[in-house]
């Protein structure tokens, strides 16, 4: 008994006193009996049920099976230069590290140095493509025609043009790290998807208007789409989460020629023309962004259900940049980019490459990065770089 129950007894019943010895005894043994009985008859009930036919199951156990691993599915990075190629090579590691079952074509893409890249250096040095051959990578050129130097992350666009027709397909950016069995994840590829891990990046309504709503929606109305469908009314009206935005990161789809051709042509006709109500709206870094949504959702898809969470979280990390990777990203993470650009089919691109070398081989990010930040809070990224390159600790 509690202090708090002595307490009460006392003051409640403080004039009570105890029952003779000799009903005491009759208490506990009609107890001790009651017991017994209550034992005997659930022993009987369990044989009874052994005897009979399995029970019939309940509402919840005959709910449809738990999603299973998709098939095999083809990876698509793009590999560029020195840095690109590098990234790419580390999640080629990365991929074999920790999903050794994995069965599936991993390509990079690699841009020719010709239409929107002419005269660009883009082509992934001898010593890190023989490393991404050596962990089961196929290098594959395209051109881009229409993007390029002008606005690099029109790769993804373009490059989806390698990938053969038909054939399900995810692609992830390169700065992205394999932390878990990315061949276990539930993939349905007849509804496309893409990484929840987002801000409020786009758009940014003026003050007079238009809102969100009104900017999203001239977009879905523009490509002939429903936009009441693509909403998530559990979040009120103008809150940007309530329309369908993702981080191009990670996106997948059943038909990589299919989804390649929607995007280019919406992502060029918004660039070419945004229409009134993106008269304000910064379009030269977001591109891919704004025109992912309308893709996705043309195609059947949508927000990703919780079977993929993991592929924001313990499963796959986009960390962006090394620096980014120490100040914000998961033990896990950190522990999985040291351990394989020590590997020996790494060690030596790593030690040639300026920020592995300083950042993970030296150990600066562990030293000096990882102490700077408290990782159980949100880290603002544009806040994070800011502190990082004030520390002159930005390195790409």
């Amino acid at each position: 008994m509690g202090m708090c129950d002595v307490v009460k007894d006392k003051g409640k019943d403080k004039d009570r006193e105890d029952p003779p010895p000799t009903s005491r005894r009759a208490a506990q043994q009609a107890a001790n009996r009651a017991q017994r009985e209550a034992q005997r008859q659930l022993r009987q009930a369990e044989r009874a049920a052994k005897r009979k036919k399995p029970a019939a199951k309940t509402k919840a156990e005959t709910r449809a099976p738990a999603p299973v691993p998709a098939g095999p599915f083809n990876i698509l990075l793009i590999g560029q230069d020195i840095r690109l190629g590098m990234e790419a090579a580390l999640f080629a590691a990365s991929l074999r590290h920790h999903a050794p079952d994995w069965r599936g074509r991993l390509i990079v893409a690699e841009p020719s140095a010709e239409g929107a890249w002419t005269g660009a250096r883009t082509k992934i040095p001898a010593p890190i493509r023989l490393a991404l051959l050596d962990f089961g990578a196929e290098i594959l050129p395209f051109t881009a025609r229409h993007f390029g130097a002008s606005y690099p992350f029109g790769n993804k666009i373009e490059a989806l043009s390698v990938l053969p027709p038909g054939e399900p397909f995810v692609f992830f950016d390169s700065d992205t790290l394999v932390t878990g069995p990315l061949d276990r994840l539930p993939f349905d590829f007849s509804r496309p998807s893409a990484s929840m891990r987002r801000s409020a990046t786009w758009p940014e309504p003026p003050l007079y208007g238009p809102g969100y709503g009104a900017i999203w929606k001239s977009l879905y109305d523009r490509f002939g789409l429903d936009y009441e469908s693509s909403l998530d009314t559990s979040q009120p009206d103008e809150h940007w989460e309530r329309y369908l935005y993702f981080n191009a990161g990670w996106f997948f789809g059943a038909d990589p020629q299919e989804f390649g051709r929607r995007f280019l042509d919406w992502a060029l006709a918004i660039r070419e023309d945004p229409g009134e109500a993106l008269a304000s709206q910064k379009l030269d870094v977001l591109l891919d962004q704004v025109a992912l949504p309308l893709v996705i959702h043309a195609l059947g898809g949508g927000r990703p259900g919780p079977g993929l969470a993991g592929l924001d979280d313990d499963v796959t990390c986009h960390y962006r940049d090394l620096p980014l990777l120490y100040a914000r990203e998961s033990d896990l993470a950190v522990e999985t980019a040291e351990t394989l650009l020590r590997d020996p089919r790494l060690a030596p691109l790593a030690e040639a490459w300026a920020p592995s070398r300083q950042i993970v081989l030296e150990g600066t990010g562990r030293d000096r990065i990882r102490p700077m930040f408290d990782r159980r809070m949100p880290l603002n990224e544009g806040r994070t770089r800011q502190i990082l390159k004030k520390a002159g600790l930005w390195l790409r």
